[in-house]
Parts: structure tokens; C-alpha cells; sequence
């Protein structure tokens, strides 16, 4: 949102404003796969105490050179040093507990990440609208510096995986032949994809209708708030639904608030669809990691969550690119919204599909 509003306000297009949330996933789509391996090898406390201090140089650097320029700098280091931030977290709440604990575990990590996603955009919103856009940046650079702290301050080291060789031939197309992570990757995708066009054509599509930088903010909060919600309830779900049917819920009730996401032209639909549309896609997140946490290769967690994230950094790079190129050409961002909801409805469908076949392998 931050880099979004700020690009908007130094001059630039909204492709080129696609551009650069482009470049938050460009480098992490080529490099997740070796990060994945080297925090299989090594453990994730090294890269994960570098990756926040890199995080937190990469989120002051336009405060302390507010250009354009500066922007496609920053928002490439950001990417990289958050992609060793999610692969090593995932990594340590994998291997915290028990294999039956695991889900939970995911669900505890997602909450966590609701609760940032909740916070940002309302410090973003009002530092903006306070401060400046530039100034912003230094504000939100607080929070990785003091996860920096919390870091430096345990003395017990994180959790980790149980390390195992390798064959010497094993790739990336091994993991691909795994059933069960080919089709958790798929839904992952598609869901991802439903996250970054939210997070990417909300402050477009706010900023077209008229609304102001702490408005859009709230209703990205909204959002997060959502996700949050859902993932307080995320045990009484994982005790009473089986996971590919929340993953189910989670593509059809995406597919339908973008259906209805174009018609929303003030702020109360805006806040609903986004709350709802939070619900949806907060709860597949722990689901998901814990199906591909369970079908990776002993010593080969980190890989896989490594080769997951490089296809989500594509997404990552085409949506924001994609889109911001579309809503240009036609003038208009509803096509976008609809072309996703197609694909998010029919992953709903291939997923209804996955119901079936476990209820048919369960007694």
C-alpha cells in the first residue's frame, strides 16, 4: 500500500506502479528454491536474524531517499529479505510439537501474520495522511528492527527440521511428481493470487473512486482483521472440517466477492466484501502448509516451502504487472476482478473434487 501511494504521488502511472509490486516477487521467484535448501542445511536462526535487518534497511531506504528511482531498489531488497523471512518461520513452526500439532502450529504462525497485516495498513494509512508518504516508510521500518531485538534477545535455539542427505540427484521436479504436493501447490497458487490482486488493485480501485489514503487503509485493515478472525477460529474448524473442504470454502467464497467487488462503489460494500473475502482466504493459509508440510520429503520441508514460494513470487510478479496493464488498456478494473473470480471458482471445483476422493479413502 505504502509503495502503491507513494509512486502514485511522485508521478507514476498505475503500470508503472504494477512495476514495482512486481519487483516485491521478481528476485524471490529465482532465488526461494536454493533459500529453502540452504535453511534446510544450516537451520533458520542465521538468515532469519539477516533477513530482518535487511528488511528493516530495505523499508527506511525511501524515507532516506525519497525518488522514484529509490523505489525499485527498495522494493527488490524487500522482497528477497521477506522471502528468507517466511521460509525460515514456516521452517521453525514445522518442526515445533508434533506431527498432530502441526496445523495448529501453521495456524498460530498465519495469526500472527494477521495481526501485521492488520496493523500495517492503518500505521501506513495514518503516518501517510500525518506525516508524509517518506516518513511512512521510517515508521513502518520500526517493526522489523524490533523483531530484531525479540530475536537477538532468545538464547535457545529456534526449532528446526531433522537434517537429512540428499540423494545426489534430487531436484525440484522430484517434489513435482508428489501428488500431494503437485495439488497443494495448485490451490496454493490460485489462493496467493486472490491475496496479491487484493492487496495490489484495492488502493487502484480506492484511489479511482475517490477515497483517501487512511479510507483505503481501513478497508485493507478490514481485510486483515478478517484473516484474524478467522484464524481465532481456525481449531474448531480444523477439528470439524476435514482441510480440503476449508480449502473448498476458501476458493468459492473468493471467487464470489470478486464477482461482486466491481459493483461495490463507496465504502460500507467496499468494508463488507473485504471482510468476507479476509475469511475466505485467512483460512486456508494454515491448511495449506500443513498438507505440504506432511507430504515433502524428509529434509526437504524447507525446499518445498522454498519451491512454493518461488511459484507464488510469480504470481507475485504477473498479478501486480498484469493488472496494472489490463486496468490501464481497458480503462476500467472490473475485467480483472472477473477473470480471477473465474479461476478462483473453478480451483473451488477441483478442490470439491479432492472432498470427494478423501471421503471415498476414509472408513
Amino acid at each position: 500500500m505504502t509503495t502503491t501511494l507513494f509512486a502514485l504521488e511522485l508521478g507514476a502511472t498505475e503500470f508503472t506502479a504494477g512495476v514495482l509490486m512486481s519487483l516485491f516477487a521478481l528476485l524471490p521467484t529465482l532465488l526461494s528454491v536454493s533459500a529453502g535448501r540452504l535453511i534446510d542445511r544450516a537451520g533458520p536462526g542465521r538468515p532469519l536474524m539477516l533477513s530482518l535487518i535487511a528488511l528493516a534497511l530495505a523499508t527506511a531506504l525511501p524515507f532516506a531517499f525519497p525518488f522514484l528511482v529509490i523505489l525499485y531498489l527498495s522494493t527488490s531488497l524487500l522482497g528477497v529479505a521477506f522471502m528468507y523471512v517466511h521460509i525460515a518461520m514456516n521452517s521453525v513452526f514445522g518442526a515445533h510439537g508434533s506431527p498432530e500439532q502441526r496445523a495448529m502450529n501453521f495456524a498460530w504462525l498465519a495469526l500472527g501474520f494477521s495481526i501485521s497485516n492488520s496493523i500495517g495498513p492503518l500505521v501506513a494509512g495514518y503516518a501517510i495522511d500525518g506525516l508524509g508518504h517518506a516518513q511512512a516508510f521510517l515508521v513502518l521500518a520500526f517493526f522489523p528492527m524490533l523483531a530484531v531485538f525479540l530475536l537477538w534477545r532468545r538464547k535457545e535455539p529456534l526449532p528446526r527440521p531433522e537434517h537429512v542427505p540428499l540423494p545426489k540427484r534430487s531436484g525440484v521436479l522430484d517434489l513435482l511428481r508428489i501428488p500431494g504436493l503437485r495439488h497443494t501447490f495448485w490451490v496454493s497458487l490460485l489462493l496467493a493470487t486472490g491475496w496479491d490482486l487484493y492487496t495490489f488493485i484495492i488502493p487502484l480501485y480506492g484511489a479511482r473512486i475517490g477515497l483517501s489514503a487512511a479510507t483505503i487503509g481501513i478497508v485493507l485493515s478490514t481485510f486483515a482483521l478478517a484473516t484474524f478472525t478467522v484464524r481465532l477460529a481456525m481449531p474448531l474448524l480444523i477439528r470439524r472440517m476435514k482441510q480440503w473442504l476449508i480449502i473448498f470454502s476458501a476458493l468459492a467464497i473468493s471467487g464470489t466477492c470478486y464477482l461482486l467487488f466491481p459493483f461495490a462503489q463507496s465504502v460500507a460494500p467496499l468494508l463488507l466484501l473485504s471482510f468476507v473475502l479476509g475469511l475466505g482466504l485467512g483460512s486456508a493459509q494454515p491448511v495449506i502448509m500443513s498438507l505440504l508440510y506432511a507430504a515433502s520429503p524428509p529434509g526437504r520441508q524447507g525446499e518445498a516451502v522454498g519451491l512454493r514460494t518461488s511459484l507464488l513470487n510469480g504470481s507475485h510478479t504477473l498479478i501486480p504487472l498484469g493488472s496494472g496493464a489490463a486496468s490501464a488498456l481497458l480503462g476500467s478494473i472490473a475485467p480483472v476482478f472477473w477473470v480471477l473470480a473465474a479461476c478462483l471458482l473453478g480451483g473451488a471445483w477441483f478442490a470439491r473434487q479432492q472432498v470427494k476422493m478423501t471421503r471415498k479413502i476414509s472408513p
